[in-house]
């Protein structure tokens, strides 16, 4: 089994042993192993096997018994046990936001709640808030959680889609008797979150392409089986749709599918102003004879072949949209005046900012991560582990980030590297508003991302008065993920974006889309006018580890959502540009 694996199964016990009320230093001593073997920047297998594991600070005999086991079989008979001895609803508890191990085991303890269902009837029936240390505000957070976790449960994110649809796709177009295949719906528009899987073949043989649908691999279920749509449930809960049309109809039914649906309202009326008709069976001439009633339905009709989308547009008289760009945000009104943006590319983004390594919560060294940057082709990678208020996250003190800055520069003046690396840090924005380190700190870093991880239940106008005081530090480059949110998990805490943006543009600051796929972090809604402001942003990957530098893709198709362009990037100036602006020689 991998480290970051047994470091996930070590931070579970932890919780779990907490959900049974053993004694605080018992759950410690998990979670700072976990934290202990999360930090070690060498080769697990290679420490077990030297019998160095328990010298490691934080790591005793009875977790290097443990540890061992799960590196060497991954089977840990501990765990297996412990885990069977929580009632399974008490697990599925910790997902409800705000609702820790120390309250779900009050809860079972004082109201023999053991299950999500039951813990909604006792806040319904108001008997959370009477519990000591709950109250009325915690039983509706507890219950707006329970909402939200119910309609979390129907979406996915946009990268877990993407991962489920691509063997889909590509066993489609495998198949001898499909002349075209695409993914379509919110997928295709890259929403943060989709729903189901829409998938679209052109063909005039339907039957075999049905049959290998549903009888492929990882099917939990065949809800419908037609002959030219069915609908499949994976195994990991997403449903996926085929719908099988005629070649000379494809395109017509991609933008169809595609949507939006408020997209292609507004595409069916600009038809309807020049005279036709359209709908996923095609673009037909409205018929106007005496005898409509009796006119042949579009689908028993014969569309106009076409070679591709942008056929369909410029016969409405506009300028091709983007899939991303289809969501009735201005886009038909850009592009009968040929004025839609020239979107940023993934090819665009010539390095990235706020990375951590195991000097905090990463899980790759400091080369780790510049060889994986340079293998993305990237010209520069800036490092921003975390500050010491991030104690959960092995946060940096002075010292420590001192030192990293110190090998940071010696690891440039090597030539090792093709991509140079800017020093940084992602430094807490404390609950008043100023920061984790002393501005005589901040000033000698390359690079500072000023982020919230603590402290967010306050109201809308202290969380954006927080915000503001930070881009109002002269040391500030950007905003880390501005509202906190983590998709289909957390809410974002309260702010008055327009305040931050506001704040932002006053002070010369950049505001980063964070391309983790949990965060996306700002919202895509929001960068078309605040770039038409002239507000830059940072695609950010906010990697941990090397495979996650790759994260900066997510971010790019946000972008592309939010009308954005290379211009608007602060990653896609060259090396010398990033160096002038960050002041660095």
């Amino acid at each position: 089994m991998e480290k970051a694996d047994i470091v996930d199964i070590l931070e579970e016990i932890a919780e779990l042993l907490e959900l049974k009320g053993e004694n605080a230093f018992k759950v410690r001593a998990y979670s700072g192993g976990a934290r202990a073997l999360e930090t070690l920047d060498e080769d697990l297998g290679t420490v077990i096997a030297e019998e160095r594991l328990g010298d490691i600070k934080g790591i005793g005999k009875a977790l290097v018994e443990k540890i061992t086991a799960l590196h060497e079989t991954g089977e840990l008979e501990y765990f297996d046990k412990l885990k069977a001895s929580v009632p399974p609803g008490m697990i599925e508890m910790l997902e409800i936001p705000g609702l820790g191990p120390k309250k779900i085991k009050k809860v079972h303890d004082e109201l023999g709640v053991e299950s999500i269902d039951a813990l909604a009837a006792a806040c319904r029936e108001d008997k959370i808030a009477g519990l000591a240390g709950f109250g009325q505000k915690t039983q509706e957070k507890i219950l707006a959680g329970i909402a939200n976790r119910e309609a979390y449960a129907a979406r996915h994110r946009w990268a877990d889609a993407e991962a489920v649809s691509l063997p889909i796709l590509e066993g489609l177009r495998k198949l001898k008797q499909v002349e075209r295949a695409e993914a379509a719906g919110s997928l295709r528009r890259k929403k943060e979150t989709v729903g189901d899987l829409d998938f679209l073949v052109a063909s005039t043989e339907p039957a075999p392409i049905m049959e290998w649908f549903t009888t492929q691999a990882g099917i939990a279920e065949v809800t419908a089986h037609g002959e030219t749509k069915s609908s499949i449930r994976l195994e990991g809960g997403m449903q996926a749709d085929l719908r099988v049309v005629p070649p000379a109809q494809f395109f017509y039914a991609l933008h169809h599918f595609t949507g939006s649906k408020e997209h292609n309202i507004r595409m069916r009326a600009r038809a309807l102003e020049r005279g036709l008709s359209l709908s996923e069976w095609g673009l037909f001439p409205e018929d106007t004879r005496a005898g409509k009633d009796n006119a042949p339905k579009p689908s028993e009709r014969d569309p106009e072949p076409i070679d591709g989308e942008q056929e369909l547009f410029k016969k409405l008289e506009l300028a091709y949209i983007p899939p991303e760009l289809r969501e009735d945000r201005g886009e038909l009104e850009a592009a009968e005046k040929d004025k839609l943006p020239k979107l940023v590319e993934p090819e665009d983004i010539r390095g990235v900012f706020h990375n951590h390594t195991t000097a905090s919560d990463g899980r790759a060294t400091l080369e780790e991560m510049v060889q994986a940057a340079q293998e993305l082709g990237f010209d520069y990678l800036g490092i921003a582990d975390h500050s010491k208020a991030s104690f959960q996250a092995n946060g940096l003190d002075a010292d420590r980030l001192l030192k990293q800055c110190e090998a940071i520069k010696a690891l440039n003046e090597t030539k090792q590297f093709k991509t140079f690396v800017f020093t940084g840090s992602e430094v807490d924005i404390l609950s008043d508003g100023s920061l984790d380190f002393p501005d005589e700190v901040l000033k000698q870093l390359d690079c500072v991302v000023a982020s919230i991880h603590a402290g967010m239940t306050n109201d809308e106008a202290a969380m954006t008065k927080r915000l503001v005081a930070a881009l109002e530090n002269e040391h500030v480059t950007m905003l880390g993920h501005m509202t906190g949110r983590l998709l289909l998990k957390r809410e974002g805490y309260p702010v008055n974006v327009a305040k931050v943006i506001d704040a932002a543009l006053a002070n010369g600051k950049i505001i980063e889309l964070n391309a983790n796929p949990w965060r996306l972090d700002m919202d895509w809604r929001h960068w078309h006018k605040a770039a038409e402001r002239g507000l830059l942003t940072s695609i950010n990957p906010d990697a941990h580890a090397p495979d996650q530098l790759a994260f900066y893709k997510n971010g790019v198709y946000a972008a592309r959502k939010g009308w954005l362009e290379a211009r608007h990037v602060f990653n896609t100036r060259s090396l010398p540009e990033v160096k002038k602006y960050l002041g660095v020689k």
